[in-house]
């Protein structure tokens, strides 16, 4: 049963466990510029990286840049993405947030939150990924395997996503937090999942756990 361990004690054995398991991740959406990652991210709505991953490549072909991607119409990236799921409003993103890197930023990536916030189909998960995967700033996107986690091992309440990261960045340093969302992603997906769960047998869960999951 997991120990009665306070928040920081919790927080340093979690990052000695990840450092242990994935010394050295790195995001699973393939990319080659700022431009191909968010578009690969905001594709990465409700559908797995595996499928993005199977779809960017056809996508990037015809068009891996802003201009490119004008240069089609929205019904012909509809066309490409549909099996990543929500292909209408999807495409229809892509193709005005590629429209507005054209006329308001030269046809660069933004590297501001609020700007990239202010992008179609682009959140504050998308913004935070882009942030720390293209240029390397401190980020903490939480996207569902953190949010669950961080409430397992009891370091947020898990209210929503919002809350979550907040706490979070409380907890860790920022120094680590690029390297440390990767890690906590990976280990949800191979030994914390949602279903099917024991937490007797999870590295984390087992020792830094919540004492009602048992």
């Amino acid at each position: 049963m997991g120990k009665r361990l306070t928040k920081a004690e919790k927080a340093e054995g979690i990052v000695r466990v990840l450092n242990e398991l994935y010394p050295n991740p790195e995001g699973s959406l393939q990319h080659e510029s700022p431009y191909t990652l968010l578009i690969a991210v905001l594709l990465s709505a409700q559908c797995t990286d595996v499928r993005v991953n199977q779809v960017t490549p056809v996508l990037f072909a015809k068009a891996d840049t802003p201009q490119k991607m004008v240069d089609l119409s929205v019904e012909e990236i509809e066309d490409v993405i549909r099996p990543c799921g929500l292909a209408p409003r999807k495409a229809r993103a892509i193709w005005d947030l590629s429209r507005i890197l054209l006329d308001e930023h030269c046809g660069l990536v933004p590297q501001s939150y609020e700007a990239l916030e202010a992008l179609p189909g682009v959140g504050h998960k998308t913004a935070s990924v882009v942030m720390a995967q293209a240029f390397g700033v401190p980020a903490f996107p939480v996207d569902t395997h953190i949010h669950r986690l961080a409430y397992r091992w009891g370091l947020s309440s898990g209210k929503n996503v919002v809350q979550t990261e907040r706490d979070l960045k409380r907890i860790f340093p920022s120094q680590i937090w690029n390297q440390l969302h990767l890690q906590i992603i990976f280990f949800g997906r191979e030994y914390c999942p949602a279903r099917g769960h024991d937490p007797h047998q999870c590295p984390i869960c087992n020792v830094y756990g919540r004492r009602s999951l048992f």
